[in-house]
């Protein structure tokens, strides 16, 4: 096989994301879920006739040798040669780039998550799930769910993952016209950092019988957000009107829980422009798992 084309890389959503404490390392430790939609990037794979990895399309902001699609690629390389004594072919990547960077959806993961498991397969590489986990964690605490592949319980720094039951409902997301860089979040003095812990048990028990998110738990991020970027409390507060609405990630984007499409086709016919920022806004569906397995196993 020379090439995998129309691999998706979906977003994902913190169904609730709370912060119970800090390492010595500075490392925040979290507890959240996970929950995969089927709003994606799309990235294609061509093999080269040289070992060189190559981004064949400009993505705004990130130059190549930043962008972790190549970092990661470049480390499964590596981990191919100390393997087999030698160097895969290199990689041509083409990007179509529609999830937004500092948007707490998890774009940039998400896409190097693929691009290991597209050339993980194209080189014939080898590496199980698991490996290719451990790969991906110093590039990005979220490679390794996107790597995981469905709706997960995540603690630690986000890297100890088990799977649990999503809800099966429809999204609307409103990106607020602001980029939020993690560090500033994650940094803020008045930072939530001692929510009490959860359970799995807790979560589940907190879906209603329609299949939504019934409100449980918090966004620990969201109020710092809603504090350094006004764009993304002037989101909170007009979707809040809806429903449940809450931030995912360490933001910007906002997004709020319908049972079914036509409730959610409602509301986001009535999202509004935006008042200091402009708006974009869109539905989506939770997925059960990642659409790349079901690619690979049609290969």
């Amino acid at each position: 096989m020379r090439s995998l084309h129309h691999c998706p890389a979906p977003a994902k959503l913190n169904l609730f994301l709370h912060v119970t404490g800090r390492r010595a390392d500075g490392y925040h430790l979290l507890q959240s879920v996970f929950q995969l939609i089927d709003r994606a990037d799309t990235l294609h794979f061509d093999l080269r006739t040289d070992q060189q990895i190559v981004r064949t399309t400009e993505v705004p902001g990130v130059p190549a040798e930043q962008d972790l699609i190549v970092r990661a690629l470049r480390l499964l390389q590596a981990q191919y040669a100390q393997r087999h004594g030698r160097l895969p072919p290199g990689l041509d990547v083409a990007v179509e780039k529609i999830l937004p960077m500092g948007g707490g959806l998890g774009g940039g993961s998400s896409d190097a998550a693929t691009a290991l498991m597209a050339a993980n397969h194209l080189w014939q590489a080898g590496l199980t799930q698991q490996e290719l986990m451990t790969l991906g964690l110093p590039l990005g605490a979220d490679i390794p769910f996107f790597l995981f592949g469905q709706t997960a319980f995540a603690e630690g720094v986000g890297e100890s993952l088990l799977p649990v039951p999503g809800p099966d409902c429809w999204y609307v997301v409103i990106e607020p016209g602001v980029a939020v860089p993690t560090p500033a979040i994650f940094s803020a003095p008045d930072l939530t950092r001692d929510s009490e812990p959860v359970t799995i048990a807790d979560f589940s028990s907190s879906l209603v019988v329609s299949g939504k998110q019934n409100g449980f738990g918090k966004n620990d991020l969201q109020d710092v957000a809603e504090r350094l970027f006004p764009p993304v409390a002037e989101a909170v507060a007009w979707l809040g009107r809806h429903g449940d609405a809450r931030m995912t990630g360490s933001g910007a984007c906002v997004f709020c829980a319908f049972s079914g499409e036509r409730e959610a086709e409602q509301v986001l016919a009535l999202v509004p422009a935006g008042a200091s920022t402009p708006w974009r806004a869109w539905k989506a569906h939770a997925l059960a798992s990642h659409p790349m397995k079901l690619l690979l196993q049609k290969q």
